[in-house]
């Protein structure tokens, strides 16, 4: 698990994991709806901002990156 502790809500890893999780969502619901423009543009700004998360993490806790990005199954930030 990427918490802390039990009331780890708030840490970098953790949001990055909400996000994604998130991202997910939005992406099957845009499977089924192509022209729903504005979850499209939604799901364009989360995903910047898990970016801008990641780029933090990579900066701050290069230990802890290699472990969300493993966890989570995805890339590091471009």
């Amino acid at each position: 698990t990427l918490r802390e502790s039990d009331d780890d809500v708030g840490s970098s890893a953790v949001q990055i994991a909400r996000l994604s999780a998130r991202i997910e969502e939005l992406t099957e619901h845009l499977k089924l709806h192509k022209k729903d423009k504005h979850s499209r543009h939604g799901l364009i700004k989360l995903v910047g901002r898990r970016g801008r998360l990641m780029k933090y993490l990579q900066r701050t806790n290069p230990t802890k990156f290699r472990e969300v990005i493993g966890t989570l199954g995805i890339r590091g930030p471009r």
